[in-house]
């Protein structure tokens, strides 16, 4: 064994026997339980930063300790290829964005393996390439043929300039972040997943996941958003068609002083024909972006439409007012406002002089007073004619029943949850396989000229979609009559190769969207990534799930039966980031220290969920720790190491203390990596008998056959969080298989039984002695001894003793 640590040359030669040997390279397995661990695929960049780190290291730990197990473990990797960036890097630096991302992925897959996880690569994948985007584009015309795939306009934020729908991320300030042009709001005509279909099905099956925290579990369910409401008709003199609306409160219905619409809502267009105020208005409204934080955020205006109402119970006239803060894509496009129970009505009718009437109060007759700002909470009604003295819930069922009656309205579950737009105008992406055709109307690319593949020859300029401007690829004949159409130009979103990636692992089979084998691996049995990803990405991925089980691909409901969302790694009190100037480059560290350090380090610095603060004297002290725990296996082997067996039955005192220690620590270490994920305390146990080892001076046969016990099982223990030292040290301990594949270690329960213990002994609170006592010592046995103690009898010093208070196995506390 050298005698140095030199962490370079030792990770290298450890990743080389990995590859070698495929150790990680797993199939399905009869003998064995399965376990699947994935983390979160990483977007190519480039470069690896410290949350890819730490999101991967998680993943990695959790893999080996289950393998240790005996579990046949599946760890995964691939990248989340399509995207706009590619798109700007090709802008920018004058490359194509498939040339970009295959040399990025490159670099990055070269930096995972530097940092020793355990991956199958034999499994990797990127969505950019036709063999997994071809099934998407089958699965999609699979939905198409349920229903559960439509088309229709819908508002976005379109850029003028550059001709091109943006993302709610990619408008600044309601300008577009490339160049600076403000943004409109658009009605063009898009493509939807159905997710509203399974709606119930995601909220109710939430209970089902008991491995997941509850802040995602409640954070998905707000989303989905369920609803117990009523939509009513609210008649219009002036049309054949009326108002319709959804509300949660109609107790507050009596207190309707106005209805609010959207820009483009029948009405307000109706009433924009004879009055140029009003189109000015609609002009407006459509320079504004179309996220819900920006409609949050943003002022709210509106104009009159001169239109009038008729209430469903009271029959009197009710104003119509065109809102900015309506979308028409948005439930009906229409809203009734109380504004004396809301305080966004509320603050709208004081801005326009609207009538504010309040109808419900407090149920205890205290402060319901709302000329200052909105009562919102239920109550009991009055100013609400023969629904007066009713509470809030009982006036939810008498006013639905009286609209029901009188066929102006009915009960209705809603939700906040809307279709999943998938169409996007951009290149990198994948395309949407369908065909216009003007004689056979919307027409799917048949499966035998699947994929749909992107043209390389594109010219990316910022102007339009590379797409449309492409001179052939819109031109396609029609599968049904033969006549020529166009192709659709739109890509999918991104999200939608996410959302089956998981299942793609399984079994790459290039004849199938998904093979027989995930009925083996799925679902996934832990799944790591970051809080960010709570709502969207686990949202759609749970729907694909059931859409996949629904086709017979997959027999899962749900696809991660347990989730860690990692928290941030923060320096100097922020997240890291370029815009900050604050990052880390895990390269650089590698090269100076090893991969090891910077894995013990993002392991030790924090629990997995919570953030990390970055300390470069904290990477300081992994890497001694790492050179400690080296000088003290290369100091046993260098004294001849130990072969003979432990006697058990002639261990001192001092040898007993080791291995209750250690055995105590493996006991632990158990808990902390199979069920509380705190593999910081698992690093600290460690340190701790490496401690207690620089301490033992023991050259007897049991001495040394336990310092040979305690190095090997720190060896073990430690091979999830730094496998590359513990793969050299386990060798040089004598062990001729790899650690990789040696068993995690067991507790000798007979190592952590006691004959006695250590007692702290107190005078009124304060810390005075201590007194070894028998494990069988009674009550009354423990207090004659401390009262005996030479220490405390001075501390006495002669006064009466009040009272004697024995904590077991802990203290005495003696109070006078």
């Amino acid at each position: 064994m050298q005698e140095n640590y030199k962490p370079l040359a030792i990770e290298q030669e450890v990743q080389a026997a990995w590859d070698e040997s495929g150790v990680f390279n797993v199939s399905e397995s009869s003998t064995q339980d399965k376990y699947y661990c994935l983390s979160m695929f990483p977007y190519p960049s480039g470069k690896l930063h410290m949350g890819h780190v730490r999101n991967y290291t998680i993943g990695d730990v959790i893999s080996r300790y289950q393998r240790m197990l005996g579990k046949n473990v599946m760890q995964p990797m691939g990248w989340d290829a399509f995207g706009l960036p590619a798109e700007n890097a090709a802008m920018q630096h004058g490359v194509h964005p498939a040339d970009w991302t295959y040399s990025n992925i490159d670099y990055m897959r070269d930096q995972l393996k530097r940092l020793g996880f355990g991956y199958d690569w034999d499994r990797e994948l990127a969505t950019c390439d036709p063999s997994y985007y071809k099934w998407e584009q089958w699965f999609f015309l699979k939905l198409l043929e349920k229903g559960l795939v439509y088309k229709k306009t819908a508002p976005v934020n379109w850029c003028p300039n550059d001709m091109t729908v943006l993302a709610n991320e990619q408008v600044i300030d309601g300008c577009c972040w490339r160049c600076d042009t403000q943004v409109e709001r658009k009605e063009i005509a898009q493509w939807f997943l159905k997710i509203t279909a399974y709606a119930d099905e995601l909220l109710a099956s939430l209970e089902t996941l008991d491995g997941w925290p509850e802040q995602v579990k409640t954070m998905q369910a707000n989303w989905i958003g369920r609803s117990e409401g009523v939509e009513m008709s609210f008649p219009v003199p002036e049309s054949d068609q009326p108002v319709s609306i959804y509300t949660t409160r109609p107790d507050t219905l009596m207190g309707v002083t106005y209805l609010a619409v959207a820009a483009e809502h029948p009405l307000a267009l109706k009433a924009a024909e004879a009055n140029a105020d009003i189109r000015a208005f609609i002009d407006d409204c459509k320079m504004m972006e179309t996220s819900e934080a920006a409609m949050e955020t943003m002022e709210k205006r509106g104009i009159d439409s001169g239109i009038k109402a008729v209430h469903p119970i009271t029959g009197e006239q009710v104003p119509v007012w065109i809102a900015n803060f309506v979308l028409m894509g948005y439930g009906t496009g229409a809203v009734m406002s109380v504004p004396a129970h809301d305080q966004r009505d509320f603050e709208f009718a004081l801005k326009y002089g609207i009538a504010i009437k309040q109808v419900i109060f407090a149920k205890d007759g205290g402060d319901a007073d709302c000329s200052e700002q909105a009562y919102t909470v239920k109550g009991v009604l009055k100013n609400s004619g023969a629904f007066d003295g009713l509470t809030s819930e009982q006036a939810f069922s008498a006013i639905s029943e009286a609209l029901e009656k009188d066929g102006k309205g009915q009960r209705k579950t809603n939700f906040r949850l809307r279709d999943w737009g998938v169409s996007r105008q951009r290149y990198w992406g994948a395309p949407i396989p369908v065909i216009y055709c003007d004689d056979c109307g919307t027409v799917p690319v048949p499966e035998k000229d699947l994929p749909v593949e992107l043209p390389r020859d594109v010219v990316l300029d910022g102007s339009q979609s590379p797409l449309v401007a492409h001179p052939t690829f819109s031109h396609a004949t029609c599968p049904s009559c033969g006549k020529a159409a166009r192709r659709e130009t739109d890509t999918f979103d991104t999200f939608m190769e996410s959302s089956w990636y998981f299942a793609r692992f399984a079994g790459n089979n290039p004849d199938s969207m998904i093979d027989d084998s995930a009925k083996y691996w799925l679902p996934v049995d832990h799944y790591i990534g970051g809080i960010e990803h709570a709502i969207l990405h686990l949202l759609y991925a749970r729907f694909y799930t059931k859409l996949l089980r629904d086709e017979g691909l997959l027999v899962c409901d749900e696809p991660f039966k347990k989730l860690l969302t990692q928290g941030m790694v923060l320096k100097d009190g922020s997240k890291m980031s370029k815009s900050k100037g604050n990052t880390v480059d895990p390269q650089g560290l590698i090269d100076q220290y090893g991969a090891d350090t910077v894995r013990l380090f993002i392991m030790f610095a924090a629990p997995p969920e919570q953030s990390l603060e970055w300390s470069d004297s904290g990477v300081e002290g992994a890497f001694r720790f790492l050179k400690r725990l080296w000088k003290q296996a290369y100091q046993h082997c260098e004294a001849g190491g130990s072969t003979a067996p432990l006697d058990k039955q002639s261990l001192t005192e001092g040898q007993q203390a080791v291995r209750r220690q250690l055995h105590l620590a493996i006991q632990k270490a158990t808990d902390d990596f199979g069920r509380r994920y705190t593999f910081n305390t698992v690093i600290a146990a460690n340190m701790e008998l490496i401690n207690t080892l620089s301490k033992f001076d023991d050259d007897t046969g049991n001495g040394k056959a336990i310092r040979q016990e305690v190095l090997e099982a720190i060896v073990l223990m430690l091979s999830p969080i730094v496998p590359h030292i513990c793969h050299q040290l386990w060798l040089d301990l004598g062990h001729q298989q790899a650690v990789v594949s040696a068993s995690w270690p067991e507790v000798d329960t007979a190592a952590l039984e006691q004959d006695s213990l250590e007692l702290v002994l107190q005078v009124n609170g304060k810390l005075r002695s201590k007194i070894k006592v028998s494990i069988a010592a009674t009550k009354e046995e423990i207090e004659a001894m401390a009262l005996n103690d030479e220490l405390i009898k001075r501390f006495i010093d002669g006064q009466p003793v009040k009272k004697v208070i024995v904590v077991p196995k802990k203290l005495v506390n003696i109070v006078v």
